[in-house]
């Protein structure tokens, strides 16, 4: 049985350059979806949403790949991200009052039913705090402008104050949507100079 990598397949949403905004058109893709507000390493709540995330996304795959024979690596952590002010993301930093939603991408195939019996058969095993919380929706966010960074998720700042203040201006463009991070890494396994993150704003011509 083969195995589908997103990553692999959907090269140019997974794989922006390191260097160079690039736009890129997003088509809608479901997600398991978890909200939450307050700083991710100091809130439990965050913990809680990505450990129910992980444990339902997981018990979809075996279930997919068991009643229907198609098999695939369960895609990156990604988050939306939103505050009152910009200026939280790019000088600031204030990680109180950050909004998020947590999510995890679920292919297309998947439907409501194997989602249901996934959520299910994860309360009857290990039922984690977050799982009430998870929802199954459709994301569209469209024409979008990404970038791969390269270090700690707190050195993001620069290269977000660079595209608000610079790229969408220069290129006619302004926000239409919210922040968006890909986690390409695990921070409990990989040094945080090494970490993979695709940052992505919706656009739209101004």
């Amino acid at each position: 049985m083969s195995k589908v990598d997103f990553k692999k397949q959907w090269k140019q949403l997974y794989q922006p350059s390191t260097k160079e905004f690039e736009t890129v058109e997003v088509p809608p893709m479901n997600f398991l979806m978890i909200d939450g507000h307050g700083d991710p390493n100091m809130v439990p709540a965050y913990q809680e949403a990505v450990e129910a995330l992980y444990a339902v996304a997981y018990g979809v795959k075996f279930m997919s790949k068991k009643e229907l024979g198609r098999d695939y690596v369960v895609p990156p952590l990604e988050g939306i991200w939103w505050a009152e002010d910009i200026a939280t993301f790019t000088e600031a930093r204030d990680k109180d009052s950050w909004y998020w939603t947590m999510m995890t991408m679920v292919p297309e195939w998947v439907s409501p039913g194997m989602y249901e019996r996934a959520m299910a058969e994860v309360a009857a095993k290990k039922d984690p705090p977050g799982l009430s919380k998870i929802r199954l929706g459709s994301y569209h966010e469209g024409l979008a402008v990404q970038i791969m960074h390269l270090g700690s998720y707190d050195a993001e700042g620069p290269t977000l104050a660079r595209l608000h203040d610079q790229w969408l201006p220069d290129n006619g463009y302004v926000e239409n949507g919210r922040h968006h991070e890909i986690y390409l890494n695990d921070p409990r396994r990989v040094a945080p100079e090494k970490l993979k993150t695709i940052l992505r704003q919706p656009i739209r011509k101004g």
